[in-house]
């Protein structure tokens, strides 16, 4: 089960709850507001309940210059929280650290880990109590 990789200068949304349709494109909409080019969106069933260990595995197990450096998954909690926060997971310098994040800073997030201005660990170590992240 290879991770895609995700468009230039985009990051790699993958849905792994197929539950609520209806979720998912308002998810989608709310990170499109901000840039439509800032997501590669990965809508496939073959991913649906992945673990985060499994995609730690899988990224490990790619070639070099297949391997990417995070991933953002539309979970559970993403597709029932009405803020729709996605589990932002390093896959790269901590493998398997994650936080969540609230789509509507999913663009800041994205677009910092994209051009590496920020590593992941300073979104990560940002977060609120309950693991979240709010904005800078």
């Amino acid at each position: 089960m290879p991770l895609p990789y995700p468009a230039d200068l985009a990051s790699l949304v993958l849905r792994t709850d197929f539950s609520d349709d209806s979720a998912w494109y308002a998810l989608r909409r709310t990170i499109d507001a901000a840039d439509e080019t800032a997501a590669t969106y990965v809508d496939d069933p073959r991913y649906a309940g992945v673990s985060v260990q499994a995609l730690v595995d899988e990224d490990a197990a790619a070639d070099e210059d297949e391997k990417i450096t995070y991933v953002f998954l539309a979970d559970a909690r993403t597709m029932t929280d009405p803020a729709h926060p996605l589990l932002a997971v390093d896959l790269y310098d901590e493998p398997g650290r994650s936080f969540r994040v609230p789509a509507e800073w999913y663009f800041e997030i994205s677009a910092n880990l994209s051009i590496a201005n920020m590593d992941f660990a300073d979104f990560a170590d940002s977060t609120d109590d309950t693991g979240t992240f709010r904005g800078c």
